[in-house]
């Protein structure tokens, strides 16, 4: 790897090993993972599954191209403890909310299972592309985490062999969550057609392999950069490449122009519907915990 500055947090970095037709994306969330938390009160098992949805959701996102680009995560369950878990990504831009039985959630404990949070769920999978194109995969909320789900998906749906792991943790000096996505392209090329790609392909093996010893406590280490992590891993391959990635930011997209537009576009006898007494529209977003009073 060339000489660069090194990458710690809140912004994704890529990198490619072209010997083994392989591309993968390294992130660690702090600042920004803080600031979506923060427009809600979760409680600590939320916390941890919304941070473990953000760092998917980066990662994720980051494979895509174009600043309109965006990948949409999507948790459903009916009658779960979590109704519902949403997080986005479009230009470095992620944002997140968690609905949620709070009473019931109290019963679990501390370290809730997956199947215990959501029962029987699924996860859909949204990518949207710079030029509009969508494609969207579901997949059922089964696993341990929600890293196994969105390995099932890439599996399942875009046939591409994939490897997630993720960390998360709160303490004294904040919270933090991080993670590592690698997978294997046949031709070695992005944006090409995938040829052959099989879970049995020696290359692959070799590559989940070695991504596989990535610890918790290594994509936690606030004095291990992301090009460290990737150093540490796949340091004996011919050539490693990498490349900066988006920063990243809280994106919530809230305003009151874009709600009175999107206001606009029902019908005279349903936007009076939604005037409280003083005729005035009140929206909530439930990313960032704000009103918005519109007058329409």
């Amino acid at each position: 790897m060339a000489d660069m500055t090194e990458t710690f947090s809140d912004q994704i970095m890529g990198f490619t090993l072209p010997g083994r037709s392989a591309r993968g994306r390294v992130v660690r969330l702090e600042g920004v993972l803080d600031k979506v938390l923060s427009a809600h009160d979760y409680p600590a098992p939320i916390t941890h599954l919304l941070g473990e949805a953000l760092v998917l959701g980066s990662l994720m996102g980051g494979l895509l191209k174009g600043e309109h680009a965006q990948m949409t995560l999507q948790a459903q369950t009916n009658g779960g403890i979590v109704s519902l878990l949403v997080c986005d990504y479009r230009a470095g831009a992620v944002r997140g909310y968690c609905d949620f039985d709070d009473e019931r959630l109290a019963r679990l404990g501390a370290n809730p299972s997956l199947s215990a949070l959501f029962g029987k769920g699924y996860l859909t999978i949204t990518f949207e592309t710079e030029g509009r194109q969508r494609y969207q995969g579901i997949v059922p909320l089964e696993g341990d985490s929600l890293a196994e789900a969105c390995e099932a998906y890439f599996s399942q749906s875009e046939q591409i062999p994939t490897l997630i792991r993720v960390a998360s943790r709160a303490g004294a000096g904040g919270r933090m969550a991080a993670g590592l996505l690698v997978q294997h392209l046949a031709d070695g090329e992005e944006g090409r057609e995938r040829l052959h790609v099989r879970l049995d392909h020696p290359d692959w093996e070799h590559v989940a392999v070695l991504a596989g010893t990535i610890s918790h406590e290594e994509l936690l280490d606030p004095e291990l950069s992301l090009e460290g992590i990737v150093w540490r891993l796949f340091h004996e391959e011919d050539e490693v490449r990498v490349m900066a990635g988006a920063e990243l930011s809280r994106g919530c997209r809230c305003s009151s122009e874009h709600y009175a537009t999107i206001i606009a576009r029902f019908p005279p006898e349903e936007q009076q519907a939604m005037r409280n007494e003083d005729g005035i529209v009140v929206v909530d977003c439930a990313f960032c915990s704000r009103l918005f009073e519109l007058a329409i």
